[in-house]
């Protein structure tokens, strides 16, 4: 969880829910979570995988699960810069400015 509290300074306009970042718009639901590397026979971890979640609300108010991503970079600023050009990419709308 130590990466998802360091983002939520890079997306001021996210919520942080213990368990995962959110951000939720009128049309899209944008949720990361952080995954540790399961291969224990490392001797060193690696950096945290973050997964981004992308979601389009429905007719009925319901979100639909769509696709997600995998993020596994050392430097912060990199991998909240990637982050943030995927969601950009994928739904056409900045997180910073489009999710308050």
């Amino acid at each position: 969880m130590e990466t998802l509290k360091l983002l939520r300074d890079y997306f001021p306009t996210a919520v942080f829910t213990g368990k995962c970042l959110l951000f939720i718009s009128e049309d899209w639901r944008v949720e990361l979570t952080e995954h540790k590397e399961g291969d224990f026979s490392k001797a060193e971890a690696g950096p945290a995988i973050i997964r981004v979640r992308i979601s389009k609300k429905t007719l009925n108010e319901g979100f639909v699960a769509g696709h997600y991503e995998d993020f596994q970079l050392a430097s912060l600023n990199e991998l909240a810069e990637q982050i943030e050009k995927y969601v950009q990419s994928a739904i056409g709308t900045n997180l910073r400015e489009d999710f308050e």
